[in-house]
């Protein structure tokens, strides 16, 4: 069965790393989870818990820096590829793979290739695939957000950051991607802010999937460094989050 494939877009500031953080969290457990770091910045193992050793952009350098000693004929790709293993960091119901981010300004070309064909190589293998994305719209010009089920656009409650949601939508739709259905979710929103944004929810064009509250709880943790998983079972993000899945039809045993 093919897996449940989410992308988180938005741009920087939004949020966006925490709710990919807490949706792997609630999913992971339901089914075997995927999480891809597709961000350069790649926060996603920190805010998860989950150490990163090694990633694909370090790999691409490593390939690149000893170019003269690898095996005549064989395509640097090929070789990305079977480091990969090597990149995916296991965890308790979930796997994360990072994209990372390289020394030097190299072109990503070879590492945004082996990331699709890593994730198509992967996707079989889980339940649900999760997505966090690079900040703003670069990832979808690379189409690194491909074969999605569900593209979630985070923004916050100012005309600033809805129009950059706007602006997503419109390149994912530009571009074609294989995007099967996008929604906005605003971050740090309470329902009394809520009330005075309907006018630029309409403009951006993108059903309103859920908000989720500022939560205390989430900003000592981040502060402190700690993984968002020490998050208490009752904390308002957490359960907005559960919200926003269960509308989704997803995050439920059986």
């Amino acid at each position: 069965m093919r897996p449940f494939t989410i992308a988180v877009a938005g741009k920087g500031g939004t949020g966006k790393t925490t709710l990919a953080a807490l949706i792997v969290d609630r999913l992971r457990r339901v089914g075997p989870v995927l999480a891809v770091d597709a961000d350069p910045n790649c926060n996603l193992g920190e805010v998860l818990g989950i150490p990163v050793e090694r990633t694909l952009g370090q790999l691409r350098d490593e390939i690149l820096e000893n170019l003269s000693d690898l095996p005549p004929g064989v395509p640097k790709d090929q070789i990305l590829e079977l480091g990969l293993h090597e990149c995916l960091v296991e965890d308790e119901g979930v796997d994360l793979l990072t994209m990372g981010h390289g020394e030097g300004p190299r072109c990503y070309c070879m590492v945004n290739h082996v990331l699709r064909r890593a994730i198509e190589t992967l996707r079989g293998n889980y339940r649900y695939v999760v997505l966090d994305n690079e900040a703003g719209m670069e990832h979808l010009s690379r189409r690194t957000t491909q074969d999605v089920d569900v593209l979630l656009v985070v923004a916050e409650p100012n005309p600033v950051s809805l129009r950059s949601a706007a602006r997503i939508r419109g390149v994912a739709e530009e571009l074609k991607l294989r995007v099967y259905g996008q929604y906005l979710v605003l971050n740090r929103t309470g329902e009394e802010t809520l009330q005075g944004l309907e006018g630029l929810i309409r403009e951006v064009d993108i059903p309103l999937l859920g908000t989720v509250p500022y939560d205390p709880g989430v900003a000592e943790l981040s502060a402190a460094g700690r993984p968002l998983r020490e998050l208490p079972p009752d904390s308002p993000a957490r359960r907005a989050v559960e919200g926003i899945l269960e509308r989704l039809g997803l995050g439920k045993e059986g």
